[in-house]
C-alpha cells in the first residue's frame, strides 16, 4: 500500500489541551494495512514515530518531529459468552465512554467506574485508566498489538502488559507496540464497586437505595461533571497529576500536622494521598502562568483559557510541584505524556 503524509499539521484540533503545535507528518488510519504502510514509511525514512488516540493524555512541549499517526480504526463485538459473563473486543480507535455506555446498555457490569474517562479504548492500557476503586486490569482480558520491531500481530495477556498505577508495558516501552483492540471480560450480573464515598453521597441524593450498574454510571457522569471542565467549553487533559503513593510511616506524620489530609490505604504498607487535596490546600485554584491556569473548581486539572503553549502549561506545573514538595515533603508525577520540543 503506497503511503504520503501530510506536512506541517497543527495539532491543536488533536489535543483536549487545545495546544497549538505541528506535527512534521501526519496521517489517520482506519485499518491494519493503512498502519502497517506508515510504520514502514517512518522507518525507512529514519523518522521517529508517534500515536495519537483522542488526545486527552497529552501536552505538546513544542513541535513534534516525524511522523504523527492518529488511530482511528472502529468497531465493538462480543467474541465470547459464558452463563456468567460476556468478553467484548473494542478496537483502538473506540470512544472509551461510547464503549462504556453500549456495554452498559446491553446489561453487561464492570464499566461503570470508568464512566466518562476521555480518549480510547486503545489509549486505555497505556495508563492502565482508573477511577472509584476500579481499574482497566480489573477488566481487561487481553491486547492484540502490533509490534513495530517485526510486524508480528501478538495477544498480550493481563499480566504479560505489567500494569501499574497509570502505568503500563506500553507506556514503559513506547513506540515498540501499537494496540490494535482490547478484550474486556465483562459480567452478566452485576457486582458494583460502591466502596468511594462520593458514589454512595450521589446515589443517595437521587433517592436510589438498590443501583444498577447504569445508575453507578450515572452517579459517576454527575460526579465528575460537577469536577471536571468539559474540554469542549475549556480546554484541558484530565487529571494533570498522579495521585502520590508514599509509606505508612510518611502518611502517620503528615496525619499528625494535617488532620483533615486525605489518605486511601494500600497493600503492603502504602498510602496513597490525593493529589487535588495537596494542590487546593496550597491555594493553587486559579492561579495562573499565562494562558495556563489551575481549574477554579477542581485543583487537580490544568487548564488552557485561550493560548496556553506547552510551555505555560510546564511551567505552571513545575512551580505546583515544587510547591508541594516544600510543602508536604511529597512529589507530584505529571500524569499525562509529555513530546515535542522541550
Amino acid at each position: 500500500m503506497s503511503f504520503q503524509p501530510q506536512e506541517q499539521v497543527d495539532l491543536r484540533p488533536f489535543n483536549t489541551l487545545g495546544i497549538s503545535a505541528h506535527a512534521r507528518y501526519f496521517t489517520c488510519v482506519r485499518i491494519q494495512p493503512q498502519l502497517q504502510a506508515a510504520l514502514r514509511w517512518a522507518m525507512e525514512n529514519d523518522q521517529p514515530w508517534l500515536l495519537l488516540g483522542g488526545g486527552s493524555n497529552l501536552v505538546l512541549a513544542g513541535d513534534v518531529p516525524g511522523l504523527v499517526i492518529r488511530l482511528e480504526m472502529s468497531g465493538k463485538r462480543v467474541v465470547h459468552e459464558d452463563d456468567e459473563h460476556v468478553w467484548v473486543r473494542a478496537q483502538a480507535g473506540e470512544n472509551w465512554h461510547e464503549l462504556v455506555r453500549w456495554t452498559l446498555e446491553q446489561g453487561w457490569s464492570g464499566l461503570e467506574n470508568l464512566s466518562l474517562i476521555p480518549g480510547t479504548a486503545g489509549a486505555a492500557p497505556v495508563q492502565n485508566i482508573g477511577a472509584y476503586g476500579v481499574e482497566l486490569k480489573d477488566v481487561l482480558e487481553q491486547v492484540l498489538v502490533l509490534d513495530a520491531l517485526d510486524f508480528g500481530l501478538k495477544q498480550l495477556s493481563v499480566d504479560d502488559c505489567q500494569f501499574g498505577y497509570r502505568d503500563s508495558l506500553f507506556k514503559r516501552e513506547a513506540g515498540r507496540r501499537v494496540i490494535l483492540s482490547v478484550d474486556l471480560r465483562l459480567r452478566k450480573q452485576a457486582c458494583l464497586q460502591l466502596e468511594y464515598g462520593p458514589i454512595a453521597t450521589e446515589l443517595e441524593r437521587r433517592g436510589i437505595q438498590e443501583p444498577t450498574a447504569l445508575d453507578v454510571s450515572d452517579a459517576v457522569i454527575a460526579i465528575r461533571q460537577s469536577k471536571l471542565p468539559d474540554p469542549a467549553e475549556l480546554a484541558n487533559a484530565g487529571s494533570f497529576f498522579k495521585n502520590p503513593v508514599i509509606s505508612a510511616e510518611q502518611a502517620a506524620e503528615l496525619k499528625q500536622q494535617f488532620p483533615d489530609m486525605v489518605q486511601y490505604p494500600l497493600a503492603a504498607g502504602q498510602v496513597k494521598l490525593a493529589a487535588g487535596w495537596l494542590i487546593e490546600q496550597a491555594g493553587w485554584k486559579g492561579r495562573a502562568v499565562a494562558d495556563a491556569a489551575v481549574h477554579e473548581r477542581q485543583a487537580l486539572v490544568l487548564v488552557n483559557k485561550g493560548a496556553a503553549t506547552g510551555a505555560h502549561v510546564l511551567a505552571l506545573a513545575a512551580q505546583i510541584q515544587a510547591d508541594i514538595a516544600q510543602r508536604f515533603g511529597v512529589r507530584l508525577d505529571i500524569e499525562p505524556v509529555i513530546v515535542g520540543a522541550q
